[in-house]
């Protein structure tokens, strides 16, 4: 059934072999690619090792329980664990996205319904701020415009994995499946007449792009600097600090006017920069190859509008994938999984299907 697992088994044998040698590790950045390879075969490798043993098992039940009855219990617990085995190896087996293991910049926009979809923006916000922290992520709010109202118009953050995670619960693929426009249903803290209003805002997830994934040749840019606006302290709003840098080649733009020196707002305008471009380039990719499997993932497309928090019935709705809750004040609290699960089981089903 895994016949071309074989070809992994021997690639991660090939990469433990160059991992033992010293000489490799003088090359930091090829030993952490090879590491990386080696990390993301061995839960593969030694799952198809299980596998293998556990049919050669069940096979020598199978031929003392035809001379003893005692050791038909023994083959249905090794066809069980077979079982289990087999359908753990289909989801390894599944192609991994690249950048699963990135970090990210998330940012989320007030969009249609005024003031109030600015304070919703701030609730999601807080959301993924807690689901962050329960996760164990680093979060740092890169650039943020406040609403006169408490909420806000714009605001960037970036979140950090600590440590190394198990394949697939990098931040990257947790997040991915956030961005899309969200909805709310709610009587709005500006409603005298107590009636039920729509609002939403926009989520955009990027993966964080290092150096080394896009090159940016200055020449390219054009940055402006002007000066900020929104609440400040000192130096805020009396100094050109903030910064507008734009990419001529692709006219992506990215902005930051949060930090007190026009020099800090440059480095985060870029940093943002990096992570567009990165994922421009990526989508740019997954245009040109439109394969049969992009098309099936129709049910976690980033593009569309995705999901509907429901105040007046605790119910939070994700129209990709039909699921639906009414715990929507504790996914409002951080309590995100199980929504972000129900898009991976989706998006997993649908890459098997392709396969």
């Amino acid at each position: 059934m895994f016949e071309a697992v074989d070809e992994l088994v021997a690639e991660h044998a090939d990469l433990e072999k160059k991992l033992a040698d010293p000489s490799v590790h003088a090359d930091q950045a090829n030993a952490r690619k090879l590491n990386k390879r080696y990390a993301e075969l061995t839960p593969i490798v030694a799952t198809y090792r299980s596998w293998k043993q556990t049919g050669d098992d069940a096979e020598t039940a199978r031929e003392l329980a035809a001379d003893d009855p005692d050791f038909a219990a023994e083959v249905k617990e090794l066809e069980k664990q077979r079982e289990e085995l087999t359908e753990r190896l289909r989801l390894l087996l599944i192609p991994r996205d690249p950048s699963d293991d990135k970090d990210v910049i998330l940012e989320i926009k007030a969009g249609a319904g005024g003031d109030e979809s600015a304070l919703f923006a701030g609730d999601l916000l807080r959301m993924y701020l807690r689901y962050a922290e329960r996760a164990g992520w680093k979060t740092e709010i890169i650039d943020a415009t406040e609403s006169e109202l408490g909420g806000y118009k714009d605001v960037q953050v970036a979140v950090k994995a600590r440590g190394q995670l198990e394949p697939g619960q990098g931040v990257w693929a947790r997040l991915k499946y956030e961005g899309g426009v969200h909805r709310v249903q709610r009587v709005p803290a500006t409603e005298s007449q107590g009636r039920i209003h729509t609002s939403a805002a926009g989520v955009l997830v990027t993966p964080e792009a290092e150096e080394v994934d896009v090159e940016i040749n200055p020449n390219d840019l054009r940055i402006d600097v002007y000066r900020s606006s929104g609440p400040g302290g000192q130096s805020v709003n009396t100094t050109d600090s903030a910064v507008r840098i734009t990419h001529l080649p692709t006219g992506v733009v990215a902005s930051c006017q949060n930090e007190k020196s026009q020099l800090q707002n440059k480095e985060q305008a870029l940093r943002i920069l990096r992570s567009r471009l990165l994922a421009a380039a990526q989508e740019e990719a997954e245009r040109e190859a439109a394969d049969a499997r992009r098309s099936q993932v129709r049910t976690v497309d980033r593009s569309e509008k995705i999901r509907t928090y429901n105040f007046p019935e605790n119910r939070i709705s994700d129209h990709r994938v039909g699921f639906k809750a009414y715990n929507l004040d504790q996914v409002l609290d951080g309590d995100l999984d199980s929504v972000i699960q129900a898009c991976v089981d989706a998006d997993s089903a649908a890459k098997l299907a392709a396969a």
